[in-house]
């Protein structure tokens, strides 16, 4: 019997996890994953700090580094580059498979370098080469300095996940960095068909942050605030699935993926486990089936969806002039949407870059104790 990550294979969206650490490869974890209808991985900067400062797991290795590597940034690379090589070897047969569809692993690169472009490309180029696997997407944040780095990166022939997206203008910002990228390295006569982009887009942040000013407006006595609670976030999935229908099936990208081979971007919807317990654990999987996309979710959401998710077929088309109608409802409330997905670009660049700062940390301490003479003798 198919598993629903199975079933969703077959309705055009693939399931990645949000999730990485040393020890899913060696136990066999990851591969009854794939077995089971997985079809690639992300990382972020928050998962390594989890993986590497709370287990043992990269002990071994940060031991042979001990005297010879000292940066934290360098020490990073070198445990997450060989994650990232182990999970893209374990995907090596799908991403095969399936012709450079599916199969990727992601790695970021570092979000300190969100607001500056020039090191953001350098830093991709970078990590492209250290991986050195066909099948490894390197995020870069589509922040307004992000979108001509991911041009760039696209033009030097490297997979882009483009992170950090939550409007609709930013979207089609990346999708079209993501295009101009492919364009350019048809103009030099570079081959595009085996490239491949997301474009990842955060869905349960927008409801978080929405709907606390929902609750506001329903504690000041408006009792139409009250029916839009949950279901904004959606609605923007909804409008942003229009446009990519727009541009990639449209005359925009029509020679590049009919004459040359291009892959199109495909929307990824990203921070899909649900928030609010009021709501379905499954509500950001279940009501963002599409073809052409990519669901990446947290382990416990990955155990919900096998447990009890029952997936249908193009929801996300579904009663689009809902969705519409509420976006507009929301704006008659006097709440902008632009507003808070600005707000969510900074508050997410700055959570990251929080994040990686905690993650050197916890490697540093990490290393340190590792070095420390009682724990040198205990490994004798």
């Amino acid at each position: 019997m198919a598993t629903q990550m199975q079933r969703l294979t077959e309705l055009g969206q693939s399931i990645w996890l949000d999730n990485i650490r040393r020890s899913m490869f060696a136990s066999g974890e990851l591969k009854a994953l794939i077995d089971q209808g997985l079809r690639g991985m992300t990382s972020n900067p928050t998962i390594f700090e989890k993986a590497i400062g709370h287990g043992d797991d990269y002990d071994e290795q940060l031991r042979t580094l001990i005297g010879k590597v000292t940066d934290s940034g360098d020490l990073f690379e070198a445990l997450a580059v060989r994650d990232i090589r182990s999970a893209c070897d374990a995907f090596r047969p799908l991403y095969d498979a399936t012709h450079g569809a599916d199969g990727y692993v992601s790695l970021e690169v570092s979000p300190t370098l969100a607001r500056n472009t020039e090191a953001t490309i350098a830093a991709a180029a970078r990590l492209w080469k250290d991986v050195d696997r066909p099948n490894v997407m390197i995020k870069i944040p589509g922040t307004p300095e992000g979108v001509p780095a991911i041009r760039a990166s696209i033009a030097a022939g490297i997979n882009v996940n483009v992170t950090l997206l939550f409007s609709v203008d930013a979207y089609e910002a990346a999708a079209q960095a993501y295009i101009d990228g492919i364009n350019d390295r048809i103009a030099k006569g570079a081959p595009v068909d085996t490239i491949a982009s997301v474009a990842s887009i955060f869905v349960s942040r927008i409801d978080t942050a929405v709907d606390k000013l929902l609750d506001a407006k329903v504690k000041a006595g408006d009792s139409a605030a009250a029916g839009l609670i949950g279901k904004i976030a959606i609605a923007n999935s909804k409008i942003i699935y229009q446009r990519f229908l727009g541009l990639f099936d449209g005359p925009a990208f029509a020679d590049a993926r009919g004459k040359h081979g291009a892959h199109v971007q495909r929307p990824l919807w990203a921070s899909t486990g649900t928030k609010n317990p009021a709501f379905s654990d499954l509500m950001y999987v279940e009501g963002l089936v599409a073809q052409n996309t990519v669901n990446t979710v947290p382990p416990q959401t990955l155990d919900a969806l096998l447990d009890h998710g029952k997936v249908q077929a193009d929801t996300i088309s579904a009663d689009l002039d809902g969705g519409r109608a509420s976006l507009d409802a929301l704006a008659k409330l006097n709440i902008s949407l632009a507003d808070v997905t600005d707000q969510l670009v900074a508050e997410g660049v700055k959570s990251f870059a929080d994040s990686f700062d905690q993650m050197l940390a916890a490697i540093t301490k990490k290393q340190q104790a590792l070095a420390a003479p009682d724990a040198v003798a205990a490994t004798r």
